[in-house]
């Protein structure tokens, strides 16, 4: 399979380049360009908002068994067409093809959850003081939305926010990741050929910030939904604020992992070392910060050792890869210059530490130890392959490191006591909590994180409620 040809898609048509700017697409495993990206003009921006906002009009109306009939053929189609989307995913954006394979076939469900989920967006009455009043709650759709979904799960991220705006009856208008673009192109195919009527949906590309200012300033837009860095979420929550207009961010984290002298360590290394170098370290509730209490500290980091030495890196299209490369070139440097000083601080590095020879954008599984609180790595988010060790006594002491930072999504925990994981559960600053296994992100749960990881929630019955405006209707007869 080529790599397939990249789109906007507007109003219900797919639009190439024609003259439009267009971007080079490279593939993160050998700087190999594969594809042209175009961007859309501010013509094309107007367009997308004119559509999105005519059929906001008719598709708020829509029996919600309408909007369930199609995100469950969507669901259909994205199991259907998973192995070609996935190696889209692979060549753009790095990650093993099993994992981009496994990333669309998990977000079928995804669909298949929203499509029974939005037809269960309930009212309710409140009963009246005077029995000739009448009193409801209803729930509305705000209105068109503005989505902008990252680069390292392109095609999850993006389902999440459609499923969500088009179950709750709001038309949306989707930004995917540039230097991942495949997978998005994907999805809009997938909703086109499912039946959802034009402008519905509507993706576009361009430079970020201009793509996010023109749409954020138009009074057509009343939500807007971002996944990415916390600084750029902060920018774009200002700007919503300013202009009233809901939000929901989903931020970075830099999640701690706290593995007490009781745990099970075999079941604790098997859970967290693959977990951490799955898609090379590039996700947002990756565990980054190890706090290993000193009973069992030599015998996990002996064992997580051994299993990062073992992991086979390379192109994700080659058959047993289980990691590829960091997606961007600036990736690279970033992690470097994180490692780098860890190192003048006086961590010590037992693996890795240093990118890999040859093409590409790979660098090395790395684990750290000895590291200062006052590292940059301790203080910033990797976005990378890199573990940090730390050696911790006592449960009141772990908690108020691993709560030190501002930082609020994802932390886990490994113990076999019921008081540790009690008092670690309720004590930790995080809007998700895992306690000996690896247990978020599923459809039917919520996801999402607190202080300057974000606020609102994905997934889960709270998922609509970004989407939602509530109306308060009392009727005197």
């Amino acid at each position: 399979m080529n790599y397939p040809q990249l789109s906007l898609y507007i109003d219900g048509e797919f639009l190439h380049g024609n003259g439009r700017k267009e971007q080079e697409i490279l593939n993160p495993a050998t700087h190999q360009v594969i594809g042209q990206l175009p961007h859309a003009s501010t013509e094309d921006l107007d367009r997308a908002l004119a559509a999105a906002d005519l059929a906001f009009q008719s598709w708020k109306k829509t029996s919600p068994l309408e909007r369930s009939k199609i995100l469950r053929k969507a669901g259909e189609l994205m199991r259907e067409r998973a192995a070609d989307i996935g190696r889209g995913i692979t060549m753009d954006q790095g990650k093993p093809l099993h994992e981009s394979t496994g990333e669309v076939m998990a977000c079928g469900e995804h669909a298949e959850w929203h499509a029974e989920e939005c037809r269960r967006i309930y009212g309710r009455v409140i009963p009246a003081r005077n029995t000739a009043v009448r009193q409801t709650v209803l729930r509305e759709p705000v209105g068109v939305v503005a989505a902008f979904s990252p680069w390292n799960f392109p095609f999850s991220q993006a389902v999440r926010k459609v499923s969500a705006a088009l179950g709750a009856g709001c038309s949306i208008i989707l930004k995917g990741p540039e230097d991942a673009p495949s997978a998005v192109v994907a999805l809009a195919k997938i909703f086109h050929d499912a039946g959802l009527p034009k402008g519905v949906l509507n993706i576009v590309w361009g430079v970020p910030s201009e793509v996010s200012d023109h749409l954020l300033n138009s009074p057509v837009v009343r939500k807007i939904t971002f996944t990415g860095s916390t600084p750029v979420g902060r920018m774009l929550a200002a700007k919503a604020a300013g202009q009233m207009k809901r939000s929901t961010m989903e931020l970075g984290g830099h999640a701690p992992v706290i593995v007490c002298n009781d745990a099970d360590l075999e079941q604790a290394l098997n859970n967290l070392a693959p977990f951490k170098f799955r898609n090379a370290g590039q996700v947002c509730i990756s565990p980054t910060r190890f706090y290993i209490q000193n009973g069992v500290y030599d015998r996990f980091v002996t064992g997580f050792l051994e299993k990062a030495q073992s992991l086979k890196v390379g192109d994700g299209l080659k058959e047993g890869t289980q990691m590829g490369p960091l997606a961007q070139h600036r990736r690279v440097s970033a992690v470097q210059s994180l490692v780098e000083d860890a190192r003048e601080r006086g961590a010590n590095v037992l693996l890795g530490g240093a990118p890999m020879p040859g093409a590409g954008n790979f660098y090395a599984p790395t684990v750290l130890s000895d590291l200062s609180d006052d590292s940059r790595l301790m203080r910033e988010e990797p976005f990378g392959p890199v573990a940090s060790m730390i050696r911790f006594d006592g449960i009141d002491e772990v908690l108020k490191r691993a709560n030190s930072l501002p930082f609020g999504l994802a932390s886990y925990v490994f113990t076999q006591s019921s008081r540790n994981a009690h008092v670690l559960s309720t004590g930790l600053a995080a809007g998700m909590v895992s306690i000996n296994h690896l247990g978020l992100a599923l459809a039917e749960t919520p996801f999402g994180g607190i202080n300057d990881s974000g606020m609102g929630s994905e997934g889960g019955s709270e998922t609509f409620d970004g989407y939602l405006n509530t109306k308060f209707v009392t009727h005197l007869n």
